[in-house]
């Protein structure tokens, strides 16, 4: 009998202990780290959400391209967009003063950054050192779309993205290219057969859905989380352009087909496209100033949708514009860049247009869009009638292109924006035409008032 109680004496306390223990376990986990986190912190030498999955991933990242010499900046739009709500706090914050993990311990499956390649020296061994640290790292490539024009060069492959994965939690590393126009460029990511599509949710990237360009941004070092980093110096401008990063190509193989029966070397057709290279860079920059955006519309579309060039025998710059985003200084910002007004056509509420002067008598043409539920249409106006015309579009969304070594915006249905304008022969030169009945998409829209000629007709 004294045998059975001494079991029993020794099983209670032995219960009795087990529940203290758990008591003190969960005091400490819910009382002591959520009330007193900070002091806490300090006092015990552990610092709150510095043991998450993201954090530790971020950091080994951090160290490894610090150390392998990897030029690389963050570019999580997430991120970013916290650091500019913080952003006093982030300037004045040292490397040893935090305490709480704010920026890097925000659930999410990735996080991204992005590098030059032409700033990145040792590729291959950086990748074997990264899976040396526990790392599973893909890397995607593709055929290098700047070598399309080149035959011999034009399979050459490049790296697009690295996606290195540690734990649950994956770095997307965006790997950006220099482009012509001074700017950067990413890739698609285009996932190849052999690649486990169950490595990571590639569907909650930010990036890779389609290529992308993007200025050039400056960068400067800041203190995140406790981890030196590099990021945009201005963050949200950054965050903003991510949207509308979209890029489409020129059709390459297409334009050296059409060149290899239609090229225009002559002299004449040379010192065109030289002047209207300019003209359309002199009104880039002006309009970029104003902060209008832009597209290349009517024949400027069609020659860099058709030959990747500029039509020789067009005479003339023609680009596209919101009415939404018309400034009432853009006509005098183009006089003070010493392109005079040629004529102005139509008002701002209806049928706006305006022609300036350029170089070597070649035209700056500026369309103005009106949207409609269903669709897109701009103006033109007969100076000797006052006959008013419609040119209808479906409705469309910008992309961007290169273009004479330049980043403009295109319509992204470029096809349909050219069918509408020149129908489905376009791929054949017309060199008479008549704006008032060639286009398909012309259509009668009345006649001005003859009291308003002297506002919607300015000829100078």
């Amino acid at each position: 009998m004294s045998r059975i109680n001494k079991n029993v004496v020794l099983a209670l306390l032995t219960l009795t202990s087990s529940a203290f223990l758990l008591f003190q376990l969960y005091y400490y986990k819910h009382y002591l780290s959520t009330k007193n986190g900070a002091g806490l912190s300090k006092s015990k030498g552990s610092r709150i959400g510095f043991d998450s999955t993201q954090w530790r991933a971020v950091k080994k990242f951090i160290m490894l391209t610090s150390n392998q010499n990897v030029p690389v900046f963050l570019i999580d739009p997430l991120v970013l967009e916290l650091i500019n709500k913080n952003f006093e706090q982030v300037k004045n914050t040292s490397q040893g003063s935090i305490s709480q993990c704010t920026f890097f311990c925000v659930p999410r499956d990735f996080t991204a950054f992005a590098l030059q390649y032409h700033l990145w020296k040792n590729e291959e061994g950086w990748f074997r050192i990264a899976e040396n640290m526990g790392f599973q790292c893909l890397k995607i490539e593709s055929k290098d779309p700047r070598l399309d024009g080149i035959d011999s060069l034009s399979g050459t492959e490049i790296p697009l993205h690295y996606i290195c994965k540690l734990a649950t939690h994956a770095i997307h590393l965006v790997v950006f290219h220099e482009r012509s126009g001074n700017y950067l460029w990413h890739g698609h990511l285009r996932l190849k057969e052999h690649i486990d599509r169950k490595f990571v949710p590639f569907r909650k990237l930010q990036f890779g859905r389609y290529p992308g360009a993007f200025d050039r941004p400056e960068l400067q070092q800041v203190t995140l989380d406790g981890l030196e980093v590099l990021i945009p110096k201005d963050p949200m401008h950054f965050v903003e352009e991510v949207p509308h990063s979209r890029f489409i190509e020129c059709r390459y193989k297409e334009a050296r087909a059409f060149f290899q029966y239609l090229d225009d070397n002559t002299v004449e057709a040379m010192a065109f496209r030289k002047s209207a290279k300019e003209l359309l860079q002199l009104a880039a920059k002006t309009l970029n100033k104003l902060g209008v955006p832009f597209w290349l519309s009517s024949g400027t579309c069609l020659g860099w949708y058709r030959q990747c060039n500029i039509i020789p025998y067009s005479k003339d710059v023609d680009l596209g514009i919101f009415i939404r985003d018309y400034k009432s200084d853009i006509i005098l910002a183009f006089q003070d860049a010493g392109l005079p007004l040629k004529h102005k056509f139509g008002k701002v509420e209806d049928s706006l247009e305006l022609s300036f002067q350029g170089k070597d008598d070649v035209k700056l043409d500026i369309f103005f869009f009106y949207e409609e539920t269903d669709h897109v249409w701009n103006g033109g106006t007969q100076a000797k009638t006052g006959k008013k015309f419609k040119y209808l579009f479906p409705k469309f969304t910008l992309c961007w292109t290169e273009f004479v070594d330049m980043k403009v915006r295109v319509p992204c249905g470029t096809l349909e924006y050219i069918e509408a304008n020149y129908g489905k022969t376009w791929k054949i030169p017309v060199k008479t035409w008549d704006w008032k009945r060639s286009p398909p998409n012309v259509q009668p829209n009345g006649i001005w008032p003859i009291s308003e000629w002297d506002e919607v007709i300015q000829l100078y």
